[in-house]
């Protein structure tokens, strides 16, 4: 009997393993969730919340009445997706979440077109990103169109919510985590993928005013072999505490450097990108490649695109240490330097605090920064007619 207990455990656990395997290469998108399941349990009058004033609205303060949900388990795989008012969790203290932090997320934007009309920016890109990081998290994927369609339908319930306005928006967090109650380090048997939507104003208090960065080499925000190109909070939390730093050293974010040679990888939460005048005299934007340093922002994908479309200067994605930097500024080459993200569009950097030097960044009447800004708002209030921006019926 024991001999036959132990052979059922070992069975088991090499059924169990083999689920992960087949999660992790991607296959339980066969066996997705699907958007015809989905149950909706809408709030009544009595539990709507008051809508907050455009005027202060911030960034993820406040948030719609509505939440989507969807659970996992390795067993039974996707649950059915429930849109239900928005709530708290309950969740047991082992859960991995909070130990290991098995938990990714997304960042996305529905907009009020100037037309009336909902528009969500790229949500495929988001989506194909989401899965990647949940690879990496050993969490299970999912049909990206069945995701989406469960979106839209939760932004449609809450549309009320999408602020009438072109300096405003709605961001969606997708958000992914473990609760399988066990602190084995592994991967998890259970998982809760969810989604929460928040009315939101400009990221910055200061609005579209040039920001100061603190760039201190000792400080490292990814590495090669790491997850510094997955969307998971693991790798924000150790950033915050250098982002305070920066703040009492008189800046507003951190330009974040890697390696013996000081290479510039991202400015904050946001990519970054070089505006210059090369050698040969030709206008050049540079942005850092892929290589595993940087996430691939689908703001920073979009400026790409729109700048090959224009063929008026080259576009090259290459590393740019700040001795080049150093460079072009004392040789009057450097035109502008911008962030950009989905949650501020495009940021103008304004000045970097480098090694006991300070380096003030011109600052052109007529930028690039402002024209991707301008071309990017209307793409997503509808004033310019794009692929990117997907209506929501």
């Amino acid at each position: 009997m024991a001999l036959r207990g132990s052979i059922g455990r070992l069975l088991s656990q090499k059924f169990l393993f083999g689920k992960h395997l087949q999660y992790a290469r991607g296959i339980s998108s066969q066996n997705s969730f699907q958007f015809v399941d989905v149950e909706e349990k809408i709030c009544s009058p009595a539990e709507r919340h008051p809508k907050p004033d455009l005027a202060t609205l911030g960034f993820g303060k406040h948030f719609t009445d509505h939440m989507l949900e969807i659970p996992w388990h390795i067993e039974s795989g996707w649950g059915k997706p429930l849109i239900s008012p928005i709530h708290d969790f309950k969740f047991h203290p082992a859960a991995k979440v909070f130990h290991y932090a098995i938990e990714l997320f997304e960042g996305m934007k529905a907009y009020r077109g100037d037309d009336g009309c909902l528009r969500m920016f790229r949500p495929d890109r988001n989506m194909a990103r989401m899965l990647k990081t949940a690879t990496r998290s050993s969490l299970p994927t999912f049909d990206p169109e069945e995701m989406i369609k469960c979106l839209k339908r939760l932004i449609q319930i809450d549309r009320d919510w999408i602020p009438n306005s072109d300096t405003s928006s709605l961001y969606i967090r997708p958000t992914f985590i473990a609760t399988d109650p066990s602190l084995g380090v592994a991967s998890t048997n259970q998982a809760l993928l969810y989604a929460i939507l928040s009315p939101v104003g400009p990221y910055f208090s200061s609005g579209l005013a040039p920001v100061s960065l603190l760039a201190d080499p000792k400080y490292v925000r990814a590495w090669p072999g790491g997850c510094g190109a997955m969307k998971m909070g693991s790798n924000y939390a150790p950033t915050i505490n250098i982002q305070k730093e920066a703040e009492r050293r008189g800046h507003q974010q951190v330009l974040w450097l890697y390696g013996d040679d000081h290479q510039l990888t991202e400015v904050g939460t946001m990519n970054i990108f070089i505006f210059l005048i090369n050698k040969e005299g030709e206008r050049e934007l540079i942005t850092p490649p892929l290589n595993g340093l940087i996430l691939p922002g689908v703001t920073r994908l979009s400026l790409l695109e729109l700048a090959k479309e224009w063929k008026e200067f080259k576009v090259v994605e290459r590393e740019i240490n700040m001795a080049e930097l150093t460079e072009l500024y004392e040789e009057d080459r450097l035109l502008e330097i911008f962030g950009a993200g989905t949650a501020c569009v495009v940021c103008p950097v304004g000045s970097i605090s480098y090694m006991d030097r300070e380096f003030k960044i011109p600052q052109a009447e007529s930028s690039l920064s402002e024209r991707f800004r301008k071309v990017m708002g209307d793409i997503h209030y509808g004033r310019l007619s794009h692929p990117w921006a997907v209506k929501i019926d």
